[in-house]
């Protein structure tokens, strides 16, 4: 595909497809429309497997729809750009967003929240924002997810929603970037602010916990305890910078409090996606000003029950959806301090497979093998 910027005609991709809830994904032969307005052509090269794509196409997710391209953690290389783009030319690096970032909405112009308002209706029902596609099937359109449809030789994107990065990163690692590590990270590093001295636990260490452990590290805290049920994951955990690494075993509660006088860690953060253990992470948090940090995502219809004197007494509860990171700002500076060595990110990249691989990452997610799965992406 050329950088030409007139892409009046469709061309040819392989991408991956849910067709239909509960059953693998299709890899197939698409066309994609060329960029319109505010639009960016990119030629990805990187993706990582997130839980959320398999949870998409479990079908358990009510806001769910099917057929559809998955994929939102990506990496890649701009081809071309459509008519107003003004902050990537062709050669840029780019990693994918699934929370864009406008610069000019009420929530991109506040320091409260990263989640930006200008593109969420049509991005959450499968649209580009002017409220078509890109992506069809013989002359059918195939809606967008996530906004990013990453599980795909080639995308078109929202300008908004691709956050330039330094070209001498690998993309393999940059992809990593585009959601579980930065969620990780930003849980720590934005969302809650962790400050020098404190104690800390995450619970969970699949990649947004590792991240999460990093990002504790990065502030500067003085304890940081991992717990999960998987030795070789506590052990990545200690890598990214853990100080204490211990077994779940229904008794984390009472250890916390053993181990700071009976008052509990300064930050907790929950990377499971289990409501029991989000409880768990509530009350481990410190009487007086203890934050729990929710970053995993509970299945649907699921509830948090809270005894409110918790509350009271003065824990606080916060959720955080990618790590409160306002992506075309701070992911390039994460990328930076990767290629700096504050991050490492290899050991969370468990396995390299191709496109036609995807239903085996799935597979190798759902028996919790390794952290996170790379498919390459064209050539």
């Amino acid at each position: 595909m050329s950088r030409r910027s007139n892409y009046d005609r469709a061309v040819k991709i392989r991408a991956a497809v849910l067709e239909q809830f509960g059953e693998p994904l299709v890899v197939q032969e698409l066309e994609l429309a060329g960029p319109r307005a505010g639009e960016v052509l990119v030629r990805l090269t990187a993706c990582g497997v997130c839980h959320t794509d398999m949870y998409t196409a479990s079908g358990a997710d009510p806001s769910g729809y099917a057929p559809t391209v998955l994929g939102h953690e990506g990496a890649g290389i701009v081809e071309a750009i459509g008519e107003g783009v003004r902050s990537l030319v062709p050669g840029d690096h780019v990693v994918t967003l699934f929370s864009p970032q406008c610069r000019e909405c009420i929530h991109c112009l506040s320091p409260r929240t990263n989640l930006c308002l200008a593109i969420r209706e049509q991005q959450n029902k499968g649209y580009l924002p002017d409220g078509t596609t890109r992506l069809s099937r013989d002359g059918e359109p195939i809606r967008h997810f996530m906004g990013t449809s990453t599980f795909s030789e080639y995308t078109v994107m929202p300008e908004i929603a691709l956050a330039k990065v330094d070209s001498e990163a690998s993309l393999e690692a940059a992809c990593l970037f585009a959601c579980g590590l930065s969620t990780g990270l930003g849980a720590a590093m934005f969302t809650a602010q962790v400050q020098s001295g404190s104690t800390c636990v995450v619970f969970g260490a699949g990649l947004v916990g590792l991240g999460a452990v990093a990002g504790c590290r990065l502030q500067e805290a003085e304890r940081i305890i991992s717990v999960d049920l998987s030795d070789e994951r506590l052990a990545l955990a200690r890598r990214q910078g853990a100080t204490d690494c211990w077994r779940a075993d229904g008794q984390v509660v009472e250890r916390v409090l053993d181990q700071t006088g009976g008052l509990g860690a300064d930050y907790t953060f929950e990377a499971t996606g289990l409501v029991a253990v989000m409880r768990e992470a509530v009350e481990s948090a410190r009487m007086g000003w203890g934050l729990c940090t929710i970053a995993g995502v509970a299945g649907k219809g699921e509830t948090l029950e809270v005894v409110p004197r918790l509350l009271i007494t003065g824990r606080r509860i916060c959720g955080s959806s990618f790590g409160g990171v306002k992506g075309r700002d701070q992911v390039p500076e994460l990328v930076q301090r990767y290629l700096g060595g504050e991050i490492d990110v290899a050991p969370l990249i468990s396995h390299r497979m191709g496109l036609e691989d995807v239903n085996r990452a799935f597979e190798l997610m759902h028996a919790q093998d390794g952290i996170r799965s790379v498919l390459a992406l064209g050539s």
